[in-house]
């Protein structure tokens, strides 16, 4: 009876909650999405490595395989990262008290994973076939014409992105979104 008591509590301090993740479960998401964005964040850096490797290695098979590593093994294990955190992230967000759009933080965050993705799919992905192509040019001792040089900016973007995120993560500036109005 107590507990069913605590529940009632618990509803009545949090009326816009719909989802309510019991302190397991809680813990559990919040792992899964902080390894998750752990795990976006590597590939990442992984991604700049074989961006750089492929743009300032030593021969052109080193720089070729770089760059044909970049084209197999990047894009879905980036996007499958990306999206295990936005739905942990937004489970996070409707089973706690931090809400969706309740603090400009959790919305940035949001956002930022939102747009993330978006453009792993529609900028990154694409192009990804004619990067291991060129990779494959340049193992074979082809001449290189020079069209990988927009492939700094994706690590680049995200990198900074993902840096911010975990600080809005960690430091929760801003406050709420809109006051709520006084219980009556």
């Amino acid at each position: 009876m107590a507990i069913q008591e605590q529940d009632r509590v618990r509803a009545r301090a949090r009326p816009d909650a719909r989802l309510r993740l019991g302190r397991k479960w809680r813990k559990t998401t919040l792992i899964v999405h902080i390894v998750s964005a752990g795990a976006w964040i590597g590939i990442d850096v992984m991604v700049a490595v074989l961006v750089l490797t492929g743009r300032f290695g030593t021969s052109g098979e080193v720089r070729g395989l770089a760059y044909q590593a970049l084209a197999t093994f990047v894009v879905w294990p980036m996007l499958t990262s990306g999206l295990i955190c936005l739905v942990t992230g937004v489970l996070l967000g409707l089973g706690t008290r931090w809400g969706l759009m309740r603090y400009w933080w959790v919305a940035t965050k949001l956002v930022l994973n939102l747009v993330l993705c978006t453009l792993i799919l529609v900028l990154l992905q694409p192009g990804m076939d004619d990067v291991g192509d060129y990779g494959r040019t340049l193992a074979s001792g082809a001449p290189e014409p020079d069209f990988i040089s927009t492939l700094f900016f994706p690590p680049a973007v995200s990198l900074t992105a993902l840096t911010f995120a975990t600080v809005l993560g960690v430091a929760k500036p801003w406050g709420r979104i809109r006051n709520r109005r006084p219980d009556r």
